[in-house]
């Protein structure tokens, strides 16, 4: 669980750095923005045992974050403002809804402004996940971070979005349709 509690806190660090980062997070145009809200990418890890999709203006970064592991994928937008964290840790014993309690917890810790949105069990296709939605604040900036926690092929799976919350009903939007996607096999 340290190491779960761990990477979730480097990938809140990795995009609380990247909302502060104001080089090239120029708005791209109208048509380009509806363009990339229509195609998907496909992404499976864990030799096919989870999958999900993507919007196609996201981007595999797992290289760039200077990590020898193999267990955590990043995935990002040219700006950085956008991501996805997939890590993927041991099993553990412990309920998942207490691991997400705790996990608020340790966020609220770092942010005292924090704004929890839900955290609520969910089921997808027969698999019972752990899912906390906030509103988490880093130098000014304010994201929607969505984490899904749940257990695959005796692993302990920690999927984390991460969007700009400047409109927090689209930011959950875009979080929600990433959710849906996910499969586990």
């Amino acid at each position: 669980m340290r190491n779960l509690v761990k990477y979730v806190g480097i990938g809140l660090l990795v995009m609380g750095l990247a909302a502060c980062d104001n080089s090239n997070s120029k708005t791209p145009a109208q048509g380009a923005s509806a363009e990339s809200k229509a195609a998907s990418q496909p992404v499976s890890l864990l030799d096919g045992k989870l999958s999900f999709s993507l919007p196609a203006d996201m981007t595999d970064q797992s290289g760039k974050l200077g990590t020898q592991s193999n267990n955590m994928h990043v995935y990002s937008d040219a700006t950085g403002q956008k991501a996805v964290i997939v890590i993927v840790g041991d099993n553990t014993s412990e309920d998942l809804a207490a691991m997400a309690k705790r996990l608020e917890d340790q966020q609220r810790s770092r942010d005292p402004q924090l704004q929890v949105v839900t955290n609520k069990s969910i089921e997808l296709k027969g698999h019972t996940l752990q899912q906390l939605d906030s509103i988490i604040s880093a130098k000014g900036q304010t994201a929607y971070s969505s984490v899904v926690l749940g257990k695959v092929d005796n692993k302990l799976l920690t999927l984390q979005v991460t969007l700009p919350a400047d409109n927090q009903q689209q930011a959950q939007s875009a979080a929600e349709s990433i959710i849906n996607t996910i499969v586990i096999n």
